[in-house]
């Protein structure tokens, strides 16, 4: 544990942002199955479970938690995905 007053504030600031940016990417993984399975069986919502999951990634990008690069990359390959079993279906 540190022994300076900042440092040990630091620390605390440190893990709470680890687990709100834990928190966000759970929630963006829970969207991005439920718009895959929605995909699987030929839901209607498909459009507008991917709607919400290009939402949750841009929010996380403009709060830091995301870069845009990495949220560019995957909804690039998560719109793949959804085209693919769309037309598998």
């Amino acid at each position: 544990m540190a022994n300076i007053k900042s440092a040990q504030k630091r620390i605390l600031i440190a893990e709470a942002n680890r687990q709100r940016n834990v928190a966000w990417k759970s929630s963006i993984k829970t969207a991005v199955k439920k718009a895959l399975e929605a995909a699987k069986t030929s839901d209607a919502s498909v459009n507008e479970k991917l709607s919400t999951v290009y939402k949750l990634y841009d929010k996380a990008v403009s709060k830091g938690i995301l870069h845009k690069n990495t949220a560019a990359r995957k909804k690039s390959r998560l719109t793949r995905n959804i085209n693919k079993l769309s037309a598998g279906n």
